[in-house]
């Protein structure tokens, strides 16, 4: 049996398990995203909070180029989404931050 999430209980479980992973702009990207692959493949996927904090991320452009060898040059926002985006794992933008796959 399964039931449908919609957004705001899917923030809710989050503040719940992991309430400092993702910020409410964050969550929205990502729940977008979910939503967007369950359309695509037909299939409704299950809830895993803890399994999305450990394959998603949200952090300023700044701390993902510190942390990843690879974009240690980076000098600029764009470098850093241009960079995720060829990797495939850009998700989306918040208004401060990028929701990324980790890698």
């Amino acid at each position: 049996m399964k039931t449908t999430v919609y957004f705001s209980e899917f923030c809710d479980y989050f503040q719940k398990i992991r309430p400092d992973n993702f910020s409410y702009q964050g969550l929205r990207v990502l729940f977008d995203y979910l939503e967007e692959i369950d359309n695509s493949c037909g299939e409704e996927s299950e809830l895993d909070v803890i399994g999305l904090c450990c394959d998603f991320a949200e952090s300023d452009w700044q701390t993902i180029a510190a942390d990843y060898d690879s974009l240690s040059d980076c000098r600029e926002k764009v470098e850093v989404l241009d960079f995720l985006a060829d990797q495939g794992v850009l998700i989306g933008e918040t208004d401060s931050s990028i929701v990324y796959r980790q890698f």
